[in-house]
């Protein structure tokens, strides 16, 4: 699979390079820009992400947010997902980390999910545009929400 998108990927990019070459130039330089604006974050919270890793082991992450750990470990995630800022496409390879290393299904649908939605350390700025009650309003349904996508998780896994 993954030789079948790369050969896509790079015979578009020929066929981007026949049609116009200069503009094929500009988007790749822009591309590259994009992605050093990206790794530094992505590489801080893979670090993080290992570094928490390393001093929690299998049967303590288990024990915190593992399948077993029920309700609780999806409040936990919960709580962890909505006063944390990570960008999405950093919170889904560590979500992928965290289910590897023990961390329930259900508990990591709560995690992302707040994290993506719910914006605790944001709410300055969105009160600065939206005004407290919206603002408010929106975070307290997307924590609930999150804990309808951990329980709609939990009946279909």
């Amino acid at each position: 699979m993954n030789v079948f998108l790369y050969g896509t990927a790079f015979g578009l990019l020929a066929l981007s390079v026949f049609k116009d070459k200069n503009r094929t130039i500009m988007a790749l330089k822009k591309s590259w820009r994009s992605f050093e604006n990206i790794l530094p974050q992505f590489l801080g919270v893979i670090v993080m992400v290992g570094i928490l890793l390393s001093l929690f082991d299998s049967k303590a992450i288990s024990s915190l947010i593992g399948a077993s750990s029920g309700w609780i470990g999806v409040v936990i995630a919960v709580l962890a997902g909505a006063v944390t800022l990570i960008p999405g496409f950093v919170a889904f390879p560590m979500a992928a980390m965290l289910l590897e290393n023990g961390a329930g299904y259900m508990q990591i649908g709560a995690f992302v999910s707040a994290l993506m939605m719910v914006g605790v350390i944001t709410i300055p700025v969105e009160i600065k545009y939206f005004g407290k009650r919206l603002t408010f309003a929106r975070n307290l349904l997307a924590f609930l929400f999150s804990f309808v996508v951990a329980l709609i998780i939990g009946l279909v896994v």
